[in-house]
């Protein structure tokens, strides 16, 4: 595998409080998955090994306005968000969790959608910096990481999904959203990523 660092950013997917923390509010449909693979820990080589790198590190959230006021909730998933009142703007729920909290250069790309390139400006802001490659990990793998994955290629991006560093609610949905990406993307292991770079 080859990758230009020049022209490549790293898209970490939904590491939010509320998504992969040990008492987030999707706790119950994710942790265990979290814990059992060590998503979080594949995660930290892969922010750090690209900021070493030189690498643009991208945070994506998604997140929602008081009184969720910009939810729209015609997927289910984000019926459940409402019924649940979480992953609400400028709470901690929605920030970063610790073990991999943004550094100073990293952006932090918020939108009130499943994909990430959903009702925001990550493509503009991609573009504008020359990133034509995107790496993308996170959870979860069959919910954001395969709509944000669907959307980079369909703007044209090359996309790399990393394996390990995903996760779903159970083994079955992450492998069976791995084997159908492989008609649309890459996916690699975290030492491969970071063999190339």
């Amino acid at each position: 595998m080859e990758l230009n660092k020049s022209t490549t950013a790293f898209l970490a997917c939904h590491f939010e409080n509320d998504v992969v923390g040990a008492e987030g509010a999707f706790a119950p449909f994710f942790r265990a998955e979290i814990e059992r693979r060590g998503v979080l820990d594949v995660a930290k080589r892969l922010v750090d090994g690209a900021r070493s790198a030189g690498v643009r590190v991208v945070y994506t959230r998604v997140a929602f306005q008081e009184g969720h006021s910009d939810l729209v909730t015609n997927i289910p998933l984000l019926g459940v968000v409402a019924q649940q009142g979480s992953l609400l703007d400028r709470t901690p729920a929605a920030e970063i969790v610790d073990e991999l909290k943004p550094e100073a250069d990293d952006w932090v790309v918020t939108n009130p959608k499943v994909s990430a390139f959903a009702s925001g400006d990550l493509d503009q802001r991609l573009r504008g910096s020359g990133i034509d490659t995107v790496v993308l990990f996170g959870v979860a793998t069959n919910i954001s990481v395969e709509s944000t994955g669907r959307s980079a290629g369909d703007l044209g991006y090359r996309v790399i999904v990393v394996e390990d560093a995903c996760s779903a609610a159970a083994p079955e949905v992450h492998d069976a959203t791995i084997a159908s990406f492989g008609l649309l993307g890459e996916v690699a292991s975290a030492d491969e990523i970071l063999a190339a770079l």
